[in-house]
């Protein structure tokens, strides 16, 4: 058998391998980083033998526990509804304005409509309920249909101008581009702005003013002030739904804009709908 060869430098065995000239040096792993490989080897054995592990035409293998993280989590979830079992039972007998009387169950209410917001009511009118523009604002006090909790229960329970609801709310504001004339819009829109700011041609308000008596005063209001029996928005305090400016109300005007709120009732139940009005009701704006 040849000498083996030592590395001159290091004066480490080396292995016989070469490469260019280059020797590989025989420096075998510690042992205890050996027997640790092995063990792990040995456990990930054992991991699929007792665990689902390895994938089938149809599912994976069931492992000798039948240990499954759906079935676990399954479990939880039903621990967790047989412990708020009783509270549901209560908000399902109660009014929305008996829960909000009701410490106790105006307290698991608004964690409950807390997560159901967060869940669905987001994507349209954020995280912080500050909605955006076409989307409201739910922390403050303009409500297009009252902000009283049984007014947004029933918002929240039938949508706007959902189409499979029997009982949405429905307003729709005429196509104005249709029964006005170019000088009537220009007229009303500088009413309307003059109601909170300054139009860009004053002379216009006089006019529109009396354009706006004619033809938006029956669901808007004599003065502007909106109708929550219709879902008209006040025009009279500076908040504006859809639109900003002169041109964007005048765009509004000739051709409206009609947003649709889904109707939730049908999609969550009756409980988390009323743990939403109580939720929604508590950010600010409630009436």
């Amino acid at each position: 058998m040849a000498d083996k060869h030592i590395d001159e430098l290091s004066g480490v065995e080396t292995t016989g391998h070469e490469w260019d000239g280059i020797r590989e040096l025989n420096n075998p792993l510690p042992r205890w980083w050996l027997w640790t490989f092995y063990a792990c080897i040995i456990w990930a054995l054992g991991y699929t033998v007792l665990y689902p592990a390895w994938p089938l035409l149809h599912g994976a293998t069931p492992g000798l526990l039948g240990y499954s993280t759906r079935g676990e989590y399954a479990a939880e979830v039903n621990v967790a509804k047989a412990a708020q079992a009783g509270m549901l039972d209560r908000i399902a007998a109660a009014t929305p304005d008996e829960i909000i009387a009701d410490p106790e169950l105006n307290q698991f209410a608004m964690a409950g409509g807390a997560a159901a917001f967060r869940v669905n009511c987001t994507p349209c009118h954020g995280t912080g309920a500050a909605g955006g523009q076409g989307y409201p604002n739910l922390n403050d006090d303009d409500w297009l249909w009252g902000g009283s909790v049984d007014d947004i229960y029933q918002t929240v329970q039938h949508g706007i101008r959902d189409t499979v609801d029997p009982e949405t709310r429905v307003s729709e504001m005429p196509t104005f581009g249709d029964i006005l004339k170019p000088e009537e819009i220009r007229q009303v829109v500088s009413y309307v702005v003059s109601l909170t700011g300054k139009p860009r041609d004053p002379s216009l308000v006089e006019a529109g003013k009396q354009v706006f008596a004619d033809n938006c005063a029956s669901c808007h209001g004599e003065q502007a002030e909106g109708n929550r029996d219709m879902g008209a928005p006040r025009l009279s305090d500076a908040i504006w739904l859809k639109v900003h400016g002169e041109d964007q109300i005048a765009a509004q005007i000739k051709a409206p804009k009609h947003g649709v709120m889904p109707a939730w009732e049908a999609r969550l139940g009756d409980v988390t709908v009323k743990q939403l009005a109580v939720y929604i009701h508590s950010l600010g704006g409630g009436e």
